[in-house]
């Protein structure tokens, strides 16, 4: 286990690194930071000439890859670092220095275990794409076929064990304080980060959800899924079929190519939705760099590292919530919320339908250009924090996707109204999901699962009030006292100085 020493270090040496860039002013003007920490954010910035406005994407590329893939996945929580350097850390694109041909071709080898002449004809040196985690080739393989074989960087997963530990030890230590810092719980924040860190760091993972993600998008034929190479894969190289297409960044090439950019921005939303509604498992890095426009204006989505899952109540809560505020029916928005738990039983539901009505009204029937997203946002931390709201772990993803596809849609069609462009779909879902039929057969499939739980049921009671003469229940195991930190308590909370840029995983819509 890792010395406190070591982890204090590493937070004081990485909030260095953010105070030169002016990444900890929000932190030191912020009412909710604790005051020791607003003390060790004016530190840390001592003789340092810090500039005017604040760049945290350029800190956390200066921290290293695992800092850039941690700021990438939390740009989207301005309730924490505030909207400034969330707008800021999402231009983090996750750019590195490329390692040494002679080093992928040796990777190669050892991920495949086979030599390269057996199955690639050739493999261009220099890699289309350098990322924290891997970095990605365009090849020609021996039958012929173009591909993209992506390469997992030598010792990123001892890099990323490091810094994740560090995280994990300075979010425990800022939940202690309790408040504000508790209810936006960091340590959950940084769990959920872990794990999709490790899938990302195992390309088996990410072949087996392109895959699937492809067999549930047969639907939408607009979307593309690049197809696995399987025999040129493995836990550290992925071989899929290369997409010879137009970033969705690029605007004006894809106008330029005769591509209808509103078009686009509806397919990437009927897409997102059907797979967060319809199916449960969605691609969740959908930003531009991962989007490619191909013939017939249709979009295919690359990098499969974080995907995610919701269970089919939360997607009934979540398409209930989206038709509510496409309507306007507020007061059912509030239900859901109170059903769902999201909102603590203590509140009035009709006081937050009446707060929810505040937000959403504004908004309603406007293009998001005419949109004012500082004082939505506001709003939605507003109400978090009034109605005692806590992060949602199986949304987190879903959260930081949505925000994600917002950003993407408008950037290709700035008159995009997204309520109308989701109604459709939403609607139909729930006539389909949510009328009587369905209502009829889902009861016929709980009460069958009812009754065949019923014999281990018996077996359990059994099991734990057994008959005289048998084995007694288990003893009670005595609590054991947890080691506490003294001391370094507050020297760690020099991480959550180094905080400004380690502050959660929610995305923007936090308050679902």
């Amino acid at each position: 286990m890792t010395a406190a020493a070591t982890h204090v270090f590493r937070l004081l040496k990485w909030g260095r690194i953010l105070a030169r860039h002016g990444a900890l002013r929000g932190v030191e003007r912020d009412p909710n930071t604790p005051a020791s920490v607003r003390r060790l954010a004016r530190l840390a910035r001592l003789g340092a000439r810090v500039p005017r406005v604040p760049r945290y994407a350029d800190a956390f590329q200066a921290i290293g890859p695992a800092a850039i893939k941690l700021g990438q996945t939390l740009a989207t929580r301005p309730d924490l670092v505030g909207e400034e350097a969330a707008r800021d850390l999402l231009r983090l694109q996750d750019q590195l220095p490329a390692i040494p041909f002679a080093t992928v071709e040796a990777a190669i080898v050892t991920g495949l275990g086979r030599p390269i002449a057996q199955l690639f004809r050739s493999i261009e040196p220099e890699p289309v794409g350098a990322a924290s985690i891997a970095q990605v080739h365009r090849a020609i393989t021996t039958d012929g076929r173009t591909v993209a074989v992506k390469v997992l960087r030598p010792q990123v997963e001892d890099e990323f064990k490091r810094a994740i530990a560090t995280y994990q030890w300075a979010a425990a230590q800022l939940e202690k304080m309790g408040g504000e810092a508790a209810r936006l719980r960091p340590r959950l924040t940084v769990e959920n980060f872990r794990r999709w860190t490790q899938r990302e760091l195992n390309f088996t993972r990410e072949a087996a959800s392109a895959s699937e993600l492809a067999d549930a998008m047969t639907a939408e034929p607009d979307y593309v899924v690049p197809a696995v190479d399987w025999r040129r894969s493995s836990a550290r190289v992925l071989t899929t079929d290369w997409v010879d297409g137009i970033k969705l960044s690029d605007r004006a090439a894809l106008i330029a190519a005769g591509y209808d950019t509103a078009r686009l921005a509806r397919v990437l939303i009927n897409a997102f939705l059907r797979q967060a509604i319809s199916e449960g498992f969605f691609h969740a890095d959908m930003h531009q760099g991962n989007l490619f426009a191909v013939p017939g204006n249709r979009i295919a989505a690359i990098d499969f590292g974080i995907m995610g899952r919701i269970d089919r109540r939360a997607r009934v809560w979540l398409a209930e919530i989206l038709y509510g505020l496409i309507t306007g029916n507020y007061r059912r928005v509030a239900e859901i919320h109170f059903e769902a738990g999201y909102v603590p039983p203590h509140h009035s539901v009709a006081e937050f339908a009446t707060a929810l009505r505040a937000v959403g009204e504004p908004m309603r029937g406007l293009a998001v250009k005419d949109m004012s997203i500082g004082m939505m946002l506001d709003g939605l931390f507003a109400i978090t924090r009034d109605f005692d709201m806590v992060t949602q772990p199986h949304l987190l993803l879903l959260q930081k996707t949505m925000v994600m596809v917002e950003g993407v849609a408008t950037a290709l069609d700035p008159e995009i109204n997204l309520w109308e462009a989701a109604a459709p779909f939403v609607r139909e879902w729930i006539r389909s999901e949510l009328g009587p039929e369905a209502a009829l057969a889902d009861r016929i499939i709980l009460d069958l699962k009812t009754l065949a739980r019923l014999p281990d049921l018996v077996r359990r009671i059994e099991a734990r009030y057994p008959p005289p003469g048998g084995a007694p229940p288990p003893l009670p195991l005595a609590p054991v006292e947890t080691v506490r930190l003294g001391g370094w308590r507050y020297a760690a909370t020099a991480g959550l100085g180094a905080a400004a840029g380690f502050g959660g995983a929610v995305a923007a819509l936090h308050w679902w």
